[in-house]
């Protein structure tokens, strides 16, 4: 499941980093004039939504209006990685964002929101009224469902996603369509491409993929199990057909595989088809950059240092992910890398998260096989990527005494 945005912090690692945070963080840029330009923000030149949030500053109460216009920017913020259209959706919502009795609809948007940020507790209150309270309408009952199995599974809580899976697959929910069942039975397949036997997921996600096989969410789904897999034949077809959306997460993904391939200018194609300045997108032009000798790849990672700084300052949830590649590809500290990658361990556990924390580690001559088996009893065998942790966590158990 694709995951939103950036999270919370655990103590246990934010004392490391905040020291190194604070080292790095520049002073605030005061301008110098009152006329002064701080940031040219994207030009929306739709009229109709133009028109659409005047109507809605003169009346704040028109529901229908304003959920629209939340989910309008929460799915710009998904294609464009912008988080800044999360304040616009919750700045719709205003009138409602603090009432605990708010309309389904709006708390499903609000806790859409809350997960983005990565304020995982917060978005489950919403989660779980909705799904448990009676007067829920059975489509809202039904998101809610699929967001709180995607938040559970981000958080490593499979038995709980998979229980949320399986009761979107029971009779009360046939009334929504073939759509919500496909999604929910690829819902299950993945967790059990992560717990169980990921060949036969695959081959049961092959077959629900069927005549739609170049559905984007799918085959996103079905190219990101392939990388795991080690099918690069697959992996590169499914990538593919996944990016015809263009959102910021899959060509990002798209990019990781093709610069884990050493296939940089390719990387830097697909880069190319996303919004200029996603940060996500912006660290690996940055990457493929600095391998092909680019002299522009310095200016683009110092800009992705002032960002990153700059967040923090505000107080929002930092781009761990983000930072810790930064610091372990472009700046060669793997302590700090490590560090970050720990941090981000802490607040949500999806394979790229693993993978990230074993190759800092690595680096940083540090072992997280303890912590990567706490995860799942054999992640070598959900990615082969993760192959190594088997390997140090088979040889770290006691020698067997021979029978006298």
């Amino acid at each position: 499941m694709t995951p939103c945005f950036p999270l919370p912090l655990r103590a246990a690692a934010a004392a490391v980093l905040l020291a190194a945070a604070a080292a790095s963080l520049a002073a605030p840029f005061v301008p110098a004039a009152d006329d002064a330009i701080v940031e040219r923000l994207p030009i929306r030149a739709d009229p109709a939504e133009r028109a659409r949030r005047a109507a809605l500053a003169r009346d704040v109460h028109q529901l229908p209006l304003a959920l629209d216009l939340a989910q309008a920017a929460i799915q710009r913020a998904r294609r464009q990685g912008d988080p800044r259209e999360l304040g616009a959706a919750q700045a719709a919502l205003a009138p409602w964002w603090t009432d605990a009795q708010a309309p389904a609809p709006v708390r499903l948007l609000r806790a859409t929101i809350l997960q983005s940020r990565h304020d995982f507790a917060a978005a489950l209150v919403d989660l779980d009224r909705l799904v448990t309270e009676a007067a829920t309408p059975l489509p809202q009952r039904a998101q809610a469902l699929l967001t709180r199995a995607s938040l559970h599974q981000v958080l490593g809580r499979f038995d709980a996603a998979r229980s949320d899976c399986d009761a979107l697959l029971q009779a009360v929910y046939a009334p929504l369509g073939d759509g919500l069942r496909r999604t929910a039975q690829a819902c299950a397949l993945e967790l059990q491409s992560l717990t169980g036997d990921a060949r036969l997921a695959r081959r049961a996600l092959d077959t629900l993929a069927g005549r739609d096989a170049a559905d984007p969410w799918l085959a996103l789904v079905r190219a990101e199990l392939a990388e795991r897999l080690g099918d690069d034949a697959a992996a590169q077809t499914l990538y593919v057909a996944a990016g015809a959306d263009g959102d910021v997460y899959t060509l990002a993904a798209h990019a990781d595989w093709l610069l884990d391939r050493r296939r940089d200018r390719e990387a830097l194609a697909v880069l190319d088809r996303g919004p200029a300045q996603a940060d996500a997108l912006l660290l690996r032009r940055a990457i493929a950059g600095q391998r092909l000798g680019d002299a522009r790849a310095a200016a683009t990672a110092a800009d992705l240092r002032e960002r990153f700084a700059a967040i923090r300052l505000r107080g929002d949830a930092p781009h761990l992910r983000e930072e810790a590649r930064l610091a372990l590809e472009i700046d060669r500290d793997p302590a700090r890398a490590l560090a970050l990658a720990r941090q981000q361990w802490a607040l949500q556990k999806e394979p790229a998260d693993a993978v990230l924390l074993l190759r800092t580690a690595r680096a940083a001559g540090q072992d997280v096989s303890r912590e990567l088996g706490a995860w799942l009893p054999d992640p070598g065998r959900a990615d082969v990527r993760l192959a190594a942790v088997a390997t140090v966590a088979d040889a770290r158990q006691p020698a067997r005494r021979a029978a006298p």
